[in-house]
């Protein structure tokens, strides 16, 4: 069995924070390293104790949910809240940083920005973790890393789906079983074959 890279299973911590997310409009997780350590992690939520979008709906104002906290900004205030420094320490994020969240990761001193899917790169963004000398890396997840057996369960839905479309079977459900199984796999990082 391949070792998964460290990069890879930063990414992989964030995709795994995602998952708490309280936001109905963008699910992100935000994991701080140092020394290959993991110092605070975030998601995208409320304040603690408060209403949660995914209770009563985004509180959105100019195009933004004004409720929830990004899961860089809660990361970081975790780091705050417990007096952990974060000078040079490296920030893995599900998606890349808004422009607010990329001035603080700027302020707290991190070295570098990991991420996996673009989002709204901000050019301005980009611009200030460049002139700041903060490393911008794009990591493409790979599933197959932490899933050994994720690109054989792909095969086996594409050999199924075949089979389906070959047999008697209504064509417009077997034709929604395959959109669901794409969107699934690209879901997970995978692309369907």
């Amino acid at each position: 069995m391949e070792r998964i890279s460290w990069n890879q299973y930063f990414i992989a911590q964030s995709h795994l924070l995602k998952s708490r997310s309280t936001c109905e409009r963008l699910a992100v997780g935000a994991v701080i390293v140092r020394d290959k350590r993991m110092i605070a992690g975030g998601y995208n939520g409320s304040v603690s104790g408060g209403v949660h979008c995914i209770d009563e709906g985004c509180y959105v104002m100019e195009g933004h949910c004004v409720r929830t906290i990004h899961a860089e900004m809660n990361a970081l205030l975790q780091c705050a809240k417990f007096g952990v420094a974060t000078d040079q320490a490296e920030i893995y994020v599900s998606h890349f940083p808004c422009l607010h969240c990329t001035k603080a990761i700027i302020q707290a001193g991190i070295k570098a920005v990991y991420y996996s899917e673009d989002y709204r790169n901000h050019p301005y963004a980009i611009e200030l973790l460049e002139q700041a000398g903060v490393k911008i890396h794009k990591v493409e997840r790979e599933d197959n890393l932490i899933d050994p057996s994720a690109v054989e369960k792909e095969q086996l839905v594409d050999i199924l789906l075949h089979k389906l479309e070959q047999g008697d079977h209504n064509k417009e459900e077997v034709e929604g079983l395959k959109e669901k199984a794409t969107r699934l796999f690209q879901m997970n990082g995978n692309q369907q074959t």
